[in-house]
């Protein structure tokens, strides 16, 4: 039998190229083009790590998820990559995958589904619209290496704009939390690059959360944040799921009572977006909650050299 060249071409690209279908979310919120953009590929059983990092090197979004089989039903192995780096666990990915699975009729909605990041299993429910899952590892919690005054001068504020010393917290990403004093000064940060370079960056959390508590009527405290971190240059994240969980963490520490907190980020950058966390109450010592809505914008396909 002899293939014309159309044949011969399709079958080469077909020898050499893997297709990998992924779907774009916006996370944290329930309407397109705000909270934190989200990439996830489906079925990525055999894909290299190398091709995972490249994947999620080329669409540059915070985070991509490359999500494998279900092992049994409800279960799905996830890695989660940076441009730059694999993750151990990040909030918006595991929500953004718990609502993509739902909106495809993947997995059953009266049922939690199990999502298994290198940290650990992270059972995930569906209630009010919102995926939420609580923390695989409880808060770790020590005093920051970042300094009072060292803060202020990072973040290009004045001293009586930080409040109290920073403090390190972790739930599987470690933060350096800084308490700022309103809005003005959460607005008008100017990073001090070559201190983040030798302040943060030789630190043991390579990401800073800033945030300003606010009064409210409500149950829950509403807290307004911005979180930093560096994957080529110095970049600011519109919703930080992991983070939400860390300074929940610390804030439950402080008191014994059941804990809410309605945080809000991505204002400044004209992403706003909604986390809910939750601690202490009937959730387990040290554990937290954080949940959240998530919509669909796009789909695409890669083709992936083998």
């Amino acid at each position: 039998m002899v293939l014309s060249v159309s044949e011969i071409l399709a079958w080469i690209l077909h020898e050499n190229f893997r297709s990998g279908t992924y779907y774009l979310l916006d996370v944290f919120t329930d309407q397109p083009f705000t909270g934190n953009p989200l990439a996830v590929f489906l079925d990525t059983d055999g894909l290299s790590t190398s091709n995972m990092q490249a994947l999620a090197n080329e669409l540059n979004l915070a985070e991509t998820v490359f999500l494998g089989a279900s092992s049994e039903p409800n279960h799905y192995p996830m890695r989660i990559f940076t441009p730059t780096r694999e993750l151990p666990f990040a909030g918006h990915p595991t929500v953004g995958t718990a609502h993509l699975l739902a909106e495809l009729y993947l997995i059953n909605r009266e049922q939690d589904v199990v999502l298994q990041p290198p940290i650990g299993e992270l059972a995930v429910s569906y209630e009010q619209g919102r995926a939420t899952f609580k923390t695989a590892q409880p808060v770790k919690l020590m005093d920051s290496s970042i300094e009072h005054a060292t803060a202020a001068t990072l973040l290009g504020l004045e001293s009586l704009q930080v409040i109290s010393n920073p403090v390190f917290s972790s739930l599987g990403l470690p933060f350096h939390l800084i308490k700022l004093t309103d809005r003005d000064a959460l607005a008008s940060i100017s990073i001090d690059t070559a201190l983040w370079q030798s302040s943060v960056m030789t630190s043991s959390a390579e990401q800073v959360y800033l945030y300003v508590t606010e009064p409210s009527d409500n149950a829950a405290i509403q807290i307004s944040s911005r979180m930093f971190c560096m994957h080529a240059s110095i970049c600011e994240d519109p919703a930080t799921g992991s983070a939400a969980a860390a300074l929940t963490g610390y804030l439950a520490s402080l008191q014994p009572d059941a804990l809410q907190c309605t945080i809000h980020q991505g204002v400044e950058m004209g992403r706003p977006s909604v986390i809910h966390t939750a601690a202490n109450g009937g959730i387990e010592p040290g554990f937290v909650t954080v949940g959240g809505n998530a919509v669909v914008v796009g789909q695409g396909v890669f083709k992936v050299h083998q």
